[in-house]
């Protein structure tokens, strides 16, 4: 197994994506720290779900918007797990606004995605550090989106946030190498119900993008325990969207 004896902790991990990547790391012989902030009950399924299969994980709670939380976080994984050697900022909020509405853009629904979105993943990055640095390095993989290039998505606070992100990925892999590697992930639309997005959107994705189907959860997955490994690449955004955002639609 690829990552046999490594720890990973993915923000968020109890639902959708980052399900989907604590237990492809777990499969691939990682122990998980599954973080959540309200889904206990579904971080836990995902902890017992990786016990089944032989895996070690436990579910850790923490809203990482808020730094103390994340620091925590950090410190509970690594007493938990031994060490930390992956870190997977995949913890995510939005709120659909549309685009043309700026007057429905409020201060709170700003403070809440720069919050999770993007001071959370430098915050579990800074506290990550010296963990990684204590075990000759690590790596770091952020969760963003295709919205980040695009500039659509469910809000322009939403989009700005992780645009963010994108860049923050780049300044952090420069910060920290060699040592520690920084990467991202940017998935297009992936049907996991975050966002809210409608039903009828999905005939028309499927349609328009170059492979004729719609990202799944383990499609990003896949991209993120690639990144996982050590691969020589640090300041990389993969791009899982079926080619739609290369591309273009109907190629």
């Amino acid at each position: 197994m690829r990552l046999s004896g490594k720890a990973a902790l993915v923000t968020g991990g109890g639902t959708g994506i980052g399900r989907a990547i604590a237990l492809a790391l777990a499969r691939e012989g990682a122990a998980v720290a599954v973080n959540y902030s309200r889904s206990r009950e579904a971080a836990e399924a995902v902890v017992a779900e990786i016990a089944r299969g032989g895996g070690g994980a436990v579910a850790l709670q923490a809203d990482v918007a808020h730094d103390a939380e994340a620091r925590g976080l950090v410190q509970a994984a690594v007493e938990k797990l031994g060490h930390l050697d992956i870190l997977v900022n995949n913890a995510g909020w939005t709120q659909r606004v549309p685009h043309d509405d700026l007057e429905g853009l409020t201060e709170a629904i700003w403070d809440r995605a720069l919050g999770v979105n993007l001071k959370g993943p430098f915050y579990c990055v800074r506290a990550t550090v010296p963990a990684m640095r204590q075990r000759g390095g690590g790596c770091v993989i952020n969760i963003g989106t295709v919205a980040a290039f695009t500039g659509a998505g469910s809000s322009i606070a939403y989009a700005a946030s992780k645009a963010g992100l994108t860049t923050m990925t780049r300044s952090l892999a420069r910060a920290l190498a060699p040592t520690i590697r920084v990467n991202a992930v940017a998935p297009g639309y992936v049907w996991t119900g975050f966002g809210n997005w409608p039903e009828s959107l999905k005939e028309k994705v499927q349609q328009t993008t170059p492979l004729k189907r719609v990202a799944t959860v383990e499609d990003v997955a896949a991209a993120a325990l690639y990144l996982a490994t050590d691969v020589a690449l640090t300041g990389q955004v993969i791009v899982v969207d079926g080619g739609l955002t290369t591309l273009g639609a109907g190629a």
